[in-house]
This record gives C-alpha cells, structure tokens and sequence, in this order.
C-alpha cells in the first residue's frame, strides 16, 4: 500500500504526515506500555490493573486538554458471593465549538485472557516487534486503535494546530465481558450524546490487506433446546431399546434445522430478509477478497458458495445457522454406555437487517415444538433463547463514510472496500438506538492480526498509518459537515 504523499497535498496534511512518521517510535513505545498492563476483565485477580490501565488512558486525555470524567459502573457479583467494582467508564470532551461537527470515539481498554503457555510465541504483555509487526495481547483489540486516536489527537496539539471537530471519547473497561451497564451508562447521560453528530467505533478489522470501512454486522439469537426424559442417568444394557431416549429425540430436532447445503429449514425464518438493492450489489464488485486464501486461513477445502459476491453475501447479509454442541452428552475419551437423562442441544442463528430477535424466537420455538410433536415422546421438550443481539446496518451515504473514504485514500492511496461483518457486534447497534446518531465503524486492523488468539498483532505501519487517517478524517469530517451545514442555510 503506497501512503499518500506530499505531491499535490496540503500544507497542514504534510505538516501532520512529518510529524506521526518521526515520532512513530514514541507512539510504539506508549503502545508497548499499555500492552504491559494485563488489564483483562473476566479476571477478577486482575481488577486493579484493570482500574489502572482505565486511569493511564484518563491521564492521557487529560494531558490532551480534554475534560474527563470517571462514571462509576457499579459492583460485579463473583461466583464465590464476593462483590468487586467494575472499572470506571471515560466521558471525555474536547471542544465546544457550536460550529464545528462534533464526533463520538467510542473504544475499551480491557483485554481477552492471555497465558505464554497458551501457545504464544513470545510473552502476551511483553510487546515484541518481529519484521514489523507489533504482537501483544490488545495490540489490534483495542489498545492499538484507541492509542492511534489518542496520537492523532496529540499530533494537533503538539504542532499547536486547531482540531477541526470537536471530540468526545467513551471509552470503557469490560468490553470483552459483554460491557455490562454500558446501555445503562449511555441512557443517563443523554445530555453527553446530545450535540454529538458522529459516532465513530475503531475495534475490527480489514477483511484483506486493503482499507475497509464497516456498515454493517450480522446479530446473533442463541438458543438452548433441552430435552429431559427421567430423572437420571442409565444403563444402556439395561434399558436401551426399551425407552424414549432424550438424545435420540434432540439429535432429530437438531438435523431438523438446517440441510446439507446450509439451507435453513425454520418457515418463515427468511421473509423479513432485507433485499438486496442494486446499490449494495454494486458494493460487492470491486471488494479485495481472495476465496483460496480464506480456504487456507479457516482450514476448509471447500465452500458451500463459488464466487466472492455469493461467500460475502452469505457471510454478511443473509442468516445463517450454526449448531455448536450439547451439554450433558458423553464427550470424553474412551467409551462409556450411559444414556443421558437430559441434554441440551445449542445453536445460533446470525440474524441480519430487517430480522427480529422476537420474531425469530416465535419461528424456531414453534418449528422445534411441531417437529418433537411428531416423535410423539413422552419427554419434555424446553426451548430458551440465550441471546437477542440485533443486527446493525448503516447508510454508505451518511456525511462520516464520505469524510472516511476520503481520509483513507488520501493516506493509503486508494478508496476503501465496503464491507459488513459476518460476526455480532452489538455497540453499534446500541449507539444508534439509544443516541439516533450515526455510527460508522472504521478499523485499521489488518485481517491477520488475530484478535482474542495467540500471536495477537498489529502491525507498526497499519498503527502509523491509521493514526495519520485517524489525524486527516478529522480534517475531511470538518470538511464534509460545512458542507451539509450550508446547504441546509435557507
């Protein structure tokens, strides 16, 4: 990817490309500091590197000229009956100018759970650089994005150049344990949200090596389908073949939600399917994505698709139905002749733009209730949905895509891919709910920085680069919004 260079640019853009390249050590070191912190949030024994890791990033902005404040998040109730804070959550503003746009960053300090012994190369916390890439536990998720932000930010101040926007940051500390209390956070400060026009959230990744821009994400409905014949566990020499076994009825009820060619069989589970538009077709085209590769990377040597608008379609815009396990079954080494009294069949369905978690949960519990009716077994049949995250879609349109697209090709030279995301990010779709602002998701992760696994990374020039577009969208947000601006003047 060839960076944009100083032929034909601006002075203020030269101005900011100098600065972010010769200082680009500086930056790496801030973000090997932050990977130091084991500021993993499913453990409690870690709470106060959590808390800390919150107060570094609060010192951070504040050292910025922003104001901070520190909203406390209550308490989380621990198996044992012992209660311990939460880390705070960051609201933070920078500039109240009535006449600039003002933009929302939204990222989380907090980290998946990460051990050398898991399989890591080198230590998780311990930011090592290996021909140029940055591995560390947080790298690309999310310590990486939200410091690029943070040196975007610096890189005005720094040259003593006027931000163009006005900035806030939500910013909080247990993303990676589902952000409990976050909606609620968002609803009791309304009047944070209430001059904001943009929202912007940094915590995904390209899908190849070319820039993207997100607008979409596929939601997830979660269900356990539970089967329970008697009260006990049996011997299959003793009673096999002369019983309903709950197995046998929950496997049938299984193969019963989807064929082999990944057709799901729940009627009606496809009519509130948004359709495909021409508009959106076209965005497919041109998408930088390499079936083959994709092969490699999963392991598979096969589709169930054979072109890239089909896989990217299926992947993105049209639901799909995995079956992930059951609880209660034999699953150990060995043999063992038990037959299992109750199990637990688990599944999800991505739902996508315009499908209901309330609808789809109506579908799948009446087509499991009138397939078991048909076994005519005694046992009983409990179907539960776990999950409801709703799917997210964006307008491409929307004034921050445009100021997006133009940031990133003028800092990687070419426009970026648009894309949706197969997998549920459930932010999105709060912020947009609960703010009625627009949500843009703008990632400068590469597709192979391996977020939540060993060798997690991000790579320096993805780092760099990204807070050189995180430095010139805001110049191109200012742009675009006095644009809109003058043409609503009468």
């Amino acid at each position: 990817m060839v960076p944009y260079g100083s032929h034909g640019s601006e002075p203020l853009v030269d101005e900011l490309f100098n600065y972010i390249d010769t200082h680009q050590d500086e930056f790496v070191q801030d973000l090997k500091d932050w990977i130091a912190i084991p500021s993993d949030s499913s453990d409690p024994l870690l709470r106060g590197d959590l808390s800390k890791m919150v107060e570094i990033t609060a010192e951070s902005l504040q050292a910025l000229g922003a104001t901070v404040n520190l909203v406390d998040m209550g308490e989380e109730k621990l198996n044992d009956g012992r209660s311990i804070p939460f880390p705070k959550a960051i609201l933070a503003e920078l500039g109240k100018n009535s006449s600039k746009a003002t933009v929302c960053i939204y990222g989380h300090v907090d980290v998946q759970p990460a051990k050398k012994e898991d399989g890591w190369k080198t230590d998780p916390y311990n930011m090592t650089e290996i021909n140029g890439n940055l591995y560390g536990r947080g790298a690309t998720d999310n310590k990486g994005p939200v410091l690029a932000w943070i040196n975007a930010v610096k890189t005005y101040r720094t040259l003593d150049q006027e931000i163009p926007v006005n900035i806030k940051f939500i910013i909080e500390g247990v993303e990676e344990t589902g952000s409990p209390g976050l909606e609620d956070l968002i609803k009791a400060n309304a009047s944070f949200f209430a001059d904001v026009d943009y929202i912007v959230i940094s915590d995904n990744l390209w899908l190849s090596r070319k820039p993207a821009l997100t607008y979409g994400t596929r939601g997830s409905a979660y269900f356990f389908v539970e089967v329970e014949g008697g009260t006990k566990d049996l011997h299959s020499g003793t009673f096999g073949g002369i019983i309903h076994e709950a197995m046998r009825d929950l496997v049938y009820l299984l193969a019963n939600l989807i064929d082999s060619s990944g057709h799901i069989l729940i009627p009606g589970i496809c009519d509130d399917v948004a359709p495909l538009t021409e508009e959106e077709r076209r965005l497919y085209e041109n998408i930088d994505f390499d079936l083959e590769e994709h092969k490699n990377n999963g392991g598979v040597n096969t589709f169930l698709y054979s072109t890239k608008e089909e896989i990217l379609q299926h992947l993105w815009r049209y639901p799909s139905l995995t079956i992930h396990g059951i609880e209660g079954a034999f699953s150990g080494p060995g043999s063992k002749t038990v037959i299992p009294s109750k199990v637990i069949g688990k599944f999800s369905i991505r739902q996508v733009p315009d499908m209901k978690s309330a609808v789809v949960q109506q579908q799948v519990t009446k087509h499991l209730e009138d397939v078991f009716a048909k076994l005519k077994s005694p046992n009983k049949l409990t179907v539960s949905m776990q999950i409801g995250a709703s799917p997210w879609v964006a307008d491409v349109n929307d004034p921050q895509y445009e100021a997006a697209r133009n940031a990133i090709t003028k800092v990687f030279g070419v426009p970026p891919d648009m894309i949706r995301d197969g997998s549920t990010i459930p932010l999105a779709r709060i912020f947009q709910d609960l703010t009625k602002k627009s949500v843009m998701m703008l990632p400068i992760g590469g597709a192979d920085d391996g977020e939540h696994s060993q060798h997690e990374k991000i790579s320096r020039s993805n780092y760099i680069q990204g807070t050189k577009l995180f430095a010139i969208f805001f110049l191109e947000l200012s742009k675009v919004h006095e644009e809109l601006m003058a043409k609503k003047q009468p």
